[in-house]
């Protein structure tokens, strides 16, 4: 069966290392790969298909609307398909450029009927902390795959390491302990498998479900790190059903954002009770984001709407009161002051005073949230 399987990431002699392997341990394996690199100045994204022996074919495919990423959507189907059709291939090792994330192209890959065999994000541990610390933009640094593109570094890194569920882990000399903790506490539910073990093969052809996928990224179920402390990397899980006082937790921002290299996890404003907010920093960057209504405020006829895993999701932390409303923040860094946290984050929720005053009451609260949430 003709299957497809993705490798991406920033750490691109990782991920070169990781193709490398499957090509030499998988017969009938091809790897197609897109340099977005030259499109800026060329107007092309040049297309490269190779074996274990060497370059089988070249060619180039005109951007899309000036954005490489596009013209990347538009020409792998197509090449995918071709070698489909050939007969020769087995198995198709889509090597991602740099900055390319994977959601968006296992989607595009499952669209068109291909079977995905994994998901794969290539790892060297010594250049976790960095990636994740660097707030520089990717068009900084010449990574932006749009000119529109506006993502940094850290984040887009962060989305790629947590979306896989299978990480080649490349051997890397200059990693310590720190940096294995740091990489088992981001990601703990991953398949870790090391580039040189020669793994990898097998784990390629386990399937890949991109509807799941998708739903263990949404901040209402995401599976999220559980509390950790190792080799002086922790992970601190601050949870609670009390409403943040929207200016207060607008004012802590920058402490809280500073306080880890990786944060995520959703919550929610008391003057917007039935707004479920995403939380996401990396690199010192906040990004928030609205994801719609908590479950709590639709009625019960729109809950048959609702995907199956965000109604358990839902059931496993119900509260009598406010329902599936929570606040669920992961902190995870080297060095993390789990009590400075936790004194930060409860200054910022309703005081008792504040909470009796009730619904009505929180709502005519100023919206500090204004302009990150574009309202």
């Amino acid at each position: 069966m003709f299957t497809v399987a993705l490798v991406g990431g920033l750490h691109s002699d990782a991920r070169r290392a990781a193709v490398d392997r499957l090509l030499a341990d998988v017969p009938g394996s091809v790897a197609l790969h897109h340099d977005l690199a030259t499109a800026p100045a060329t107007g092309t994204v040049a297309r490269t298909v190779r074996d274990a022996t060497g370059v089988l074919s070249t060619g180039e495919t005109p951007l899309v609307d000036d954005c490489a990423c596009c013209a990347l959507r538009e020409d792998l189907v197509p090449e995918l398909e071709r070698l489909r059709d050939s007969g020769l291939t087995r198995l198709a090792v889509v090597e991602l450029w740099d900055s390319v994330e994977p959601k968006a192209m296992a989607e595009v890959v499952a669209a068109a009927g291909f079977r995905i065999g994994a998901v794969v994000t290539a790892v060297d541990p010594a250049l976790l902390l960095p990636y994740l610390g660097n707030g520089d933009d990717l068009a900084d640094v010449g990574l932006a795959a749009a000119a529109t593109d506006r993502r940094t570094v850290a984040d887009t890194w962060a989305r790629q390491l947590e979306y896989a569920p299978v990480l080649a882990v490349a051997e890397s000399p200059a990693a310590d302990s720190e940096d294995r903790a740091l990489l088992d506490q981001l990601h703990p539910t991953a398949l870790r498998i090391p580039v040189e073990g020669g793994g990898l093969a097998a784990a390629v052809f386990d399937g890949f479900d991109v509807e799941a996928a998708a739903a263990a990224q949404h901040p209402a179920c995401a599976l999220l790190p559980q509390d950790a402390d190792e080799h002086g990397v922790a992970t601190y899980v601050w949870h609670h059903h009390r409403p943040f006082h929207p200016e207060r937790l607008y004012a802590a921002l920058e402490g809280l954002t500073c306080a880890a290299t990786r944060s995520r996890g959703r919550f929610y404003l008391a003057d917007r009770p039935d707004t479920l907010l995403a939380w996401d920093a990396a690199g010192g960057a906040l990004c928030v984001e609205s994801h719609g209504p908590w479950l709590a405020s639709l009625p019960d006829a729109a809950w048959e709407m609702v995907p199956p895993v965000r109604r358990a999701a839902a059931a496993l932390d119900w509260h009598p009161e406010h329902g599936d409303r929570c606040q669920h923040l992961v902190f995870t860094s080297p060095g993390l002051d789990r009590d400075g946290l936790a004194e930060l984050l409860g200054s910022c929720l309703l005081t008792d005073a504040e909470y009796a005053a009730g619904r009505e009451s929180w709502k005519g609260l100023a919206s500090a949230f204004d302009t990150l949430l574009e309202v």
